[in-house]
């Protein structure tokens, strides 16, 4: 678990801001609590921060040097096929003097140069300064499971693990208003933007070479995905059911090396489960974490949990906590995040890693396998659409009834009208603005009437539907389930779903593996036609057929919950006056000059009604972007 940054400058302009590397690499110290490195030269400064989680044989001192003193590498991340990769140097003539992957991956490079990335299983982000050469060689992992932020200018290239760091530096804080835009649809930003105009993300997948003044980005990996080939696998649904679990337990071994405590995430779903089942084979005294609400049974989904351990006979922890530890929580997570990031389950993983991480240094996660095999609402909604019968139909034809209905996410009847209110909405759109719209929680039109009127012709916004097109460009007008979950790969995965775990964990020292990722799995599974992911009946469908026998019937055939979090009743208790007082008061707002007050209040109003659908959703979104307002202007 690592925190890195660093500055290559151009002329003398950029050089003046190496003096900042000191508190860029100190402002990452939640990554790596004991430790820190800073290497500075002419023209070039590093820093990393680290956390000891491996024995003192392992330790690789960052910025780390071959014998050469010419290449330097600060690394952040797990290198799981480091062994093997090790034995292949030595047999070319290499020698080492630790035993850490961060030395592997410096002298990989060396020997193989950008051809390096294929051969890595695992995930990072990291640079490489070449001294001879006067370059930087930086690349990120397959499906960004860790960060890479960037700024590059006529004077400098800065990168860092997070926001804060880059912040450091003294760059300018231009607002990127497409980016607010996104934000006020999707409650994050999509990379490779961010919140600031100048500062951008490493996609996943890619690298960067910096030479004085010149920046160049390739792609070294995308998900070798062929749409005409139904079934590129060739493989029957029951000999690809036997090669999932193959794969898939071969995926935890490997993360299951460690030389400090370790043990898995265990929600209750059949994600979490089947990761807890394959790593309890080849770790018999394996530790299980679960969260639940005491007082939100709607949401709580421990029991499933404890049936899972009970069978699995893990050392089970369940963490159960009222609102009132929730919300106790609120302004931890608040402050932790540098850039708005409104997904509200972040709480609960705050939580969970807080909690996990008294306990072991490492946990295993299910993530990614919803994206992977169709476990969201949505993918139910969207194959029933490409799939219509006289139910779909029924529900379409009775969209202008859904609207009046009284919608909300807090009870099952009113969470059931607002998921076929959206399904009957999506009907009359195109495949890329259904996307677009089930992925939101506001329309386009209802995010706009939030900024300003002078605001709404702002330059910037005329970004968005180019922006837009790239993300959605996997999407043809007649897509199929494999096209959505491609798209889920490549937007919601890496800007929501991993971002979520990283942040959250990394703000607690605990390292989070997920296996799903392992990309001979996901290369694999995208071999795959869509019926063996989801029919009609059930999604996940070859996941939950292949573990069937290994875990408890009582997951099967049951609403998926999620990590929700009560933000309605917060809001209209506990933060209604952060809410109607603080930052979303009228004062702030009109002060501010960003936001239109009129749309707020119908928002904070429809807070407070009997129908408040997902405002809730938009308020946080809305609360997270005013907090982090304050702290960074």
């Amino acid at each position: 678990m690592c925190g890195i940054t660093g500055i290559f400058a151009f002329n003398l302009v950029g050089k003046f801001n190496k003096i900042h590397v000191t508190n860029a690499t100190m402002s990452l110290s939640r990554r790596g609590p004991d430790f820190q490195d800073i290497y500075l030269d002419d023209w070039v400064a590093l820093g990393h921060r680290r956390l000891s989680i491996i024995d003192t044989a392992s330790i690789a001192h960052q910025p780390m040097w071959d014998e050469s003193k010419r290449y330097g590498i600060v690394f952040n991340g797990e290198i799981f096929n480091y062994q093997e990769l090790r034995d292949e140097l030595i047999a070319k003539g290499y020698s080492f003097f630790s035993h850490s992957d961060t030395e592997v991956l410096l002298k990989l490079y060396i020997d193989q140069r950008e051809k390096c990335l294929s051969r890595l299983n695992g995930f990072f982000s990291f640079c490489v300064y070449d001294k001879e050469e006067q370059s930087f060689f930086v690349a990120r992992d397959r499906y960004g499971i860790k960060p890479l932020l960037y700024v590059f200018d006529e004077d400098k290239f800065i990168f860092a693990s997070e926001m804060k760091a880059v912040l450091q530096y003294g760059i300018e804080k231009t607002l990127d208003y497409s980016s607010l835009y996104s934000f006020l649809q999707l409650n994050y930003i999509p990379a490779p933007d961010t919140i600031f105009a100048p500062v951008k993300k490493l996609m996943p997948g890619h690298y960067m070479t910096v030479r004085r003044q010149q920046l160049d980005i390739q792609p070294y990996y995308q998900i070798p995905y062929e749409r005409e080939k139904e079934n590129a696998s060739g493989l029957s649904y029951d000999q690809a059911k036997e090669k999932l679990k193959t794969l898939l337990e071969a995926a935890v071994q490997r993360r299951l090396v460690s030389d400090v405590p370790l043990g898995s995430f265990l929600s209750g779903g059949v994600d979490s489960s089947v990761i807890s089942a394959l790593a309890a084979r080849h770790k018999p005294d394996l530790h299980t974490f679960s969260i639940g609400f005491r007082d939100e049974k709607f949401f709580d989904e421990t029991d499933y949990a404890r049936a899972v351990a009970k069978k699995l006979n893990t050392r089970h922890t369940v963490f159960s906590l009222t609102n009132d530890d929730l919300f106790a929580h609120v302004h931890a997570v608040l402050e932790y995040t540098d850039e708005p990031f409104a997904d509200s389950s972040a709480l609960a993983v705050y939580i969970l890693s807080k909690e996990t991480r008294k306990h072991v240094t490492v946990a295993l996660s299910g993530d990614g396998a919803d994206e992977l095999l169709a476990g969201y609402n949505k993918h139910a909604a969207a194959y029933r659409m490409l799939h219509p019968g006289w139910k779909e139909n029924a529900v379409t034809g009775l969209q202008g009834l859904w609207k009046i209905l009284p919608k909300s996410r807090n009870s099952t009847l009113t969470n059931k009208i607002r998921q076929l209110a959206r399904f009957s909405e999506g009907a009359s759109l195109s495949t890329q603005d259904r996307y677009w719209r089930w992925a939101s929680f506001a329309s386009q039109d209802e995010a706009l009437a939030l900024l300003q009127p002078a605001l709404r012709t702002e330059a910037g916004l005329q970004e968005f539907m180019p922006r837009r097109s790239t993300l959605l460009r996997t999407l043809p007008p007649h897509e199929n389930i494999n096209d959505i979950l491609l798209t889920d790969m490549n937007v919601v995965l890496p800007n929501d779903m991993l971002t979520k775990v990283d942040l959250m964990s990394m703000a607690n020292g605990l390292e989070v593996r997920v296996p799903f990722l392992d990309y001979q799995v996901v290369n694999f599974i995208f071999s795959l036609p869509e019926s063996y992911k989801i029919d009609h009946r059930l999604r996940k469908r070859i996941l939950q057929d292949a573990f069937r026998d290994v875990l408890p019937e009582q997951l099967y055939n049951r609403p998926k919950k999620g990590f929700e979090v009560p933000l309605l009743k917060w809001f209209r208790r506990e933060m209604r006056s952060l809410i109607t007082d603080d930052l979303l008061s009228e004062a702030f707002v009109t002060q501010q000059g960003i936001f239109h007050y009129p749309e707020i209040d119908k928002l904070k109003k429809q807070l407070f009604s009997n129908n408040p659908g997902d405002v809730h959703a938009r308020i946080w979104g809305l609360v997270v972007f005013q907090s982090w307002w304050k702290k960074y202007h």
